[in-house]
């Protein structure tokens, strides 16, 4: 053997690794044995014949070349077959950037006849040869044939050949070569992160007890579904798959056929059989596939790379599958079946089971995994409607199919956590209970509410993270970040962000927070109802209606804390609009929300509330209006053209020339839905003093617009229409969010106002 070869160590030293790995070479053939990490092409040559530079050499399989460039600097000659055209012209540039010049690739396969100028001294196979005697012509007399040699249930082997005459003679198995690159090793080569990053990421593993991947993924803010899919195209024998394409083809018996202490511990889940292939689900990029190939008939084991989130989902189906059907069976014969017409909401029935305890973990882990901001659990007549609202549309869960029964046990699970009366089912309810998933923890406000078949629930799903969205990250244009910024800075006054529930106005009051809590030179007191989030560095309290704790007595106590900033959850009363006024005018900058449509509409709320109007001009600092819009999917963005009905209610003198518009088309990034995600859609009125005097003249709230507009609103449409041109959002989502009057720019007397 050739371990002692002082040239080996110099032809690995002299061949920079990363030179063929260039992210734009990575094609999904060139993985894995192509790109072997250092030390498996060391064990590679440990096991060769004594070298030497008077030697001629075949190699099968090109890879992206780097094996081929450290054996070019052993031998004398080398030939390198590659039956992929592609992978052959990547390998011939990638050692041309090094110099190499005695190598010569070969396209072809390597399986027929291969004519060479002279025999070989050696033939190494980097590729598993089904019939190595087919290149008997290629190798002299005596000469050696390696060959790659698969073995079930371990790595691959290296095994000698000799030529004796006209035949192949097997020698020996010189050992096993294990090609599989780990997950950090991937993540360099592709330059998602740097060896430093890696070297921390394994250190905090190690301290944490976490695994890495999910340790790197935090420290490189890297999208979960995407790093996957990418690790998956670089692991030989593994694809990335979503959950939700998985299903359809799932087998639940093979979940029953092994145990879940082996399955869990591997980190693997048998889905589906395949032309007597097992697929098996995996949320473990380096997972090992030798135990289980040991316990299967199967001719191969071929993994599915799934996220962690989906692992955890699909593991919860399967286990509510498996016991789903004999439990629901068991309670069904043992509970009296309710009449069709029969009302539940006066059953007494109260028990509790494993099966729905597991089915509402199930729901909830779709919520997280989903991104879903609330769970909507409803019954109509004998059908049971479980829907996610997911970027502002609900969709159904269309598999948990629930009888009027189960969703009777589940409201009491649900109930029993968020610490209700399970036997109250006349009355609305509202609490809330945490839920912890991976290194998240989550805030589920629950509100029940009877109806005429049973009570339906909605769970709203808060994270709590310690800090808030910032203004960039809202899509916040620079110009209303900076007059955010400075009515921060007052050193009193009034500030409303309005809007309908579900617009997005607490978020963006948490924005605001969190500039606060970064800067640290001011003291924030905070009462609200819930706490939606937690933010580090804030003092946040909760208001308690039940002994008398009202945003109002809340207001009144936080004056004696000196505080600089006051956030109140909403004005939805007099009294506590009332002490909003009143802190603002004590030296304290006020945030808080109000319902209403746009920030023109919140002054007369605020005139209906009983505030006098010389209190609101003399207070109010600015308003922000805000809607949510759908965000473009930024992987499969592209320019369409725009509506034409949209376009004539937009701009019905005619469009400005080059006006550009974007669209997603749909792809795996976002499930088709060309869109993922939300942005503010702001509308911004600073109160100036032209609008002090018109507020403390209350008039008509139309005239108050116009006046508005004069003084320099910034409205919705116009915040929209910049979106839709930097493409942000689809020209689609404008008749949604806008009013169809404010579509068109807006007139006043027959003048139109300019675009």
């Amino acid at each position: 053997m050739s371990s002692n070869n002082p040239g080996i160590q110099a032809a690995l030293a002299d061949t920079p690794r990363g030179a063929f790995i260039a992210s734009a070479d990575l094609a999904e053939q060139i993985s894995g044995h192509s790109i072997p990490p250092r030390a498996v092409v060391q064990r590679i040559l440990k096991f060769l014949p004594p070298l030497s530079r008077d030697h001629t050499l075949l190699y099968v399989g090109a890879g992206s070349g780097y094996v081929p460039a450290v054996l070019s600097r052993l031998v004398e000659k080398l030939y390198v077959v590659e039956k992929e055209p592609a992978i052959a012209d990547i390998a011939a540039t990638n050692m041309a950037g090094l110099g190499i010049e005695n190598v010569e690739l070969i396209v072809a396969d390597a399986e027929t006849d291969i004519l060479l100028d002279a025999p070989c001294d050696l033939i190494i196979s980097g590729t598993f040869l089904q019939t190595p005697q087919n290149l008997l012509q290629s190798l002299r007399e005596a000469g050696q044939l390696i060959n790659l040699e698969p073995e079930k249930g371990r790595p691959p082997s290296l095994v000698q050949y000799e030529r004796r005459g006209d035949r192949l003679e097997r020698i020996k198995t010189l050992g096993w070569v294990d090609f599989r690159r780990n997950t950090d090793d991937v993540l360099i080569d592709l330059g998602v992160a740097g060896e430093d990053v890696v070297r921390k990421a394994r250190e905090e593993a190690v301290t944490s007890g976490k695994p890495l991947l999910r340790t790197l993924r935090r420290m490189i803010n890297y999208e979960e579904a995407d790093l996957y899919r990418r690790l998956a195209a670089q692991k030989r024998g593994v694809s990335f798959i979503e959950l939700d394409k998985l299903l359809p083809s799932l087998d639940p018996r093979l979940f029953a056929e092994f145990s879940r202490t082996f399955l869990d511990r591997h980190r693997l889940i048998p889905a589906y059989f395949q032309e007597n292939q097992l697929m098996v689900v995996s949320d473990d990029p380096d997972v090992r596939l030798e135990a289980i190939e040991r316990l299967t008939t199967a001719d191969s084991v071929n993994v599915l790379l799934v996220t962690p989130a989906d692992f955890q989902r699909l593991w919860s189906h399967l286990t509510i599958t498996q016991r789903g059907d004999m439990l629901a069976r068991n309670q069904l014969a043992e509970v009296e079946q309710p009449k069709a017409d029969e009302d539940l909401t006066g059953s007494s029935d109260t028990s509790i089971s494993p099966y729905l305890v597991s089915i509402y973990e199930g729901i909830l882990l779709e919520a997280v995994t989903n991104q879903a901001s609330d769970v909507h659990i409803e019954r109509y007549d004998d059908r049971v409607r479980i829907r996610l609202r997911i970027d502002g549309e609900l969709r159904d869960l269309g598999h948990y199919r629930l009888t009027p029964r189960e969703l009777l046990g589940i409201v009491n699970v649900i109930k029993l956590r968020a610490e209700l009366n399970i036997a109250e089912r006349r009355l609305p309810q509202g609490g809330r209970s945490r839920l912890r998933f991976g290194d998240s923890s989550y805030d589920l406000r629950v509100q029940t509410q009877p109806s005429l078949h049973g009570e339906h629930v909605v769970i709203r799903l808060l994270r709590q993270t310690g800090r808030a969205m910032t203004m960039k990250e809202l899509g916040m244009s620079r110009k209303t970040a900076g007059h955010y910024q400075r009515l921060l800075n007052n050193p009193a006054g009034l500030v409303l962000v309005v809007g309908p529930t579900g617009s997005g106005k607490s978020t963006t009051l948490y924005a605001g927070l969190q500039e606060l809590a970064d800067d640290g030179l001011r003291k924030v007191i905070t009462v609200e109802d819930p706490i939606e989030y937690s933010i580090d560095n804030i003092q946040q309290t909760r208001v308690r209606p039940d002994i008398g704790f009202s945003f109002a007595n809340a207001m009144r106590a936080f004056v004696r804390q000196d505080p600089d900033v006051i956030l109140v959850g909403e004005i939805r009363d007099q009294e506590t609009a009332l002490e909003a006024i009143r802190a603002s005018q004590t030296g304290h900058v006020v945030l808080s929300t109000l319902h209403c449509n746009d920030a023109v509409d919140s002054l007369q709320r605020l005139y209906d509330l009983g505030i006098h109007p010389n209190s609101i001009a003399s207070e109010l600092l600015a308003v922000i209006a805000q809607r949510l819009a759908k965000r473009i999917c930024a992987e499969c963005r592209t320019e369409v053209e725009p509506d034409p009905v949209i376009m004539a209610e937009l701009f019905p003198e005619g469009a400005p020339t080059g006006f550009r518009c974007f669209a997603g088309k749909g792809c795996p990034s976002c499930n088709g839905k060309g869109t993922r995600g939300r942005v503010a859609v702001i509308e911004y009125m600073h109160v100036n003093t032209d609008i002090r005097n018109a507020i403390s003249r209350q008039p008509p709230i139309g005239e108050m617009r116009w006046l508005a507009l004069d003084a320099g609103l910034s409205t919705m449409r116009d915040s929209a229409l910049d979106h839709v041109i930097a493409g942000t959002i689809p020209l689609s989502e404008l008749p949604r969010i806008l009013p169809e009057e404010r579509m068109a720019p807006e007139t006043r007397g027959g003048r139109r106002e300019t675009q």
